[in-house]
């Protein structure tokens, strides 16, 4: 069966695909209720809604800068995605995101006008200083199934008796507690040649593994976030530049900083004394064509897909992000999917960008990404108070 691109979204190519010339029908959607050329007039706006740590003061859809010249059959896919557990009160617009699949951009950008009702997400107060927008990524790393000469790092499986309300061994005591070390004896998922790159996949949250087996085999594998020891996570890149030891905060320049200064590694990493646990996932082909499962639940879609605060905004939320910066300059509708550690305030996201190495696009853009934000979530009208 040949497969079907599916423009940024998918990673991957055609090949060997006899192409069928003759002409036929194109398939006509069904009538969609809520389709119409006109939005609702809304010339009266229901109250602000306030929320745990945002506020969300409804406005005119002439007030979304860009909005109209999205592409929005690019976000489809992560919408129907974002429906296997769809945001509170949104389920029953469901049926009729499926059915817009194959509906025009002009009949899908009519029907979110005339169901929903977009909302400027701002500070509790009301204040609406510029957020922040950052970018992560799913890295590709060599891995191996058992400890090697090269390979002397591991990615551990949650350790027994770990409880999510109750901090356990730091990162130090991992390397050093006897106790510690007791209690991951034989959950090392895989090894890897860096210690530098297990905390990457740490902070990312997720990662595929080229894996070499114990019998010799190659395969590719995802690493999922299972759970993390329950301490603060403190950045690296923030412990050097206070001691002055690099200029700026990237992957890059830690990893100069760490090979010039092998003997002072362990204190750098050590500074962060939280540490994530992995669970390993089987990556089909069909897997390998999309993200790994974020907080919702759902399989996150490069430029798509953006990481919140759910205090601010639940998943499965509809966002329209404005952001202008050296990275980006970009308006688009994205969907609410995941969040992290680093992710805490009102206007806040973080945007995957995809999977790779250290020399792809999902890398550097992921990388460089740190620009401010503006947000407006997407309320289905009849949830408006």
């Amino acid at each position: 069966m040949c497969g079907l691109g599916l423009g940024a979204l998918i990673v991957g190519s055609l090949v060997s695909c006899a192409v069928d010339t003759t002409p036929y029908p194109q398939p006509t959607p069904a009538p969609v209720p809520g389709v119409v050329a006109q939005p609702p007039d809304d010339s009266v706006l229901p109250p602000p809604i306030q929320r745990a740590r945002s506020r969300w003061t409804p406005v005119r859809w002439s007030e979304l800068p860009g909005w109209g010249q999205d592409s929005l059959y690019e976000v489809w896919n992560a919408w129907v995605r974002g429906c296997e557990r769809p945001a509170p009160g949104q389920a029953g617009l469901c049926s009729e995101v499926r059915q817009l699949s194959i509906a025009t951009g002009q009949e899908q950008q009519a029907w979110v006008m005339r169901r929903f009702l977009p909302y400027r997400v701002t500070e509790p107060d009301g204040a609406a200083p510029q957020g922040l927008l950052t970018g992560y990524y799913e890295p590709i790393m060599n891995a191996s199934r058992v400890p090697t000469e090269q390979h002397r790092t591991p990615l551990y499986g949650p350790p027994p008796g770990l409880r999510p309300d109750q901090p356990w061994f730091s990162r130090q005591d991992i390397d050093t507690h006897p106790a510690a070390q007791a209690a991951l004896r034989g959950r090392a998922i895989a090894w890897l040649a860096d210690p530098i790159d297990a905390l990457i996949l740490q902070i990312q949250g997720s990662g595929r593994l080229n894996l070499v087996e114990a019998d010799g085999r190659l395969r590719q594998v995802r690493v999922a976030f299972a759970a993390h020891n329950g301490h603060p996570y403190q950045s690296v890149g923030r412990w050097l530049l206070d001691q002055r030891a690099i200029r700026e905060a990237s992957w890059d320049a830690i990893k100069a900083w760490a090979a010039q200064n092998p003997r002072r590694l362990n204190e750098m990493l050590w500074s962060n004394p939280r540490t994530v646990f992995f669970r390993e996932e089987a990556l089909s082909d069909f897997d390998a064509r999309f993200g790994p499962r974020g907080a919702q639940g759902v399989p996150l879609t490069p430029g798509r897909s953006i990481a919140v605060d759910p205090q601010s905004i639940p998943y499965g939320t509809p966002v329209w992000l404005a952001t202008q910066g050296a990275t980006l300059n970009q308006q688009r509708l994205v969907m609410a999917q995941d969040t992290g550690g680093a992710i805490v305030g009102a206007v806040r996201a973080d945007l995957f960008t995809g999977w790779g190495s250290w020399s792809d696009e999902a890398y550097t853009v992921a990388a460089a990404l740190k620009q401010p934000l503006q947000m407006w979530a997407l309320l289905p009208r009849e949830l408006a108070r």
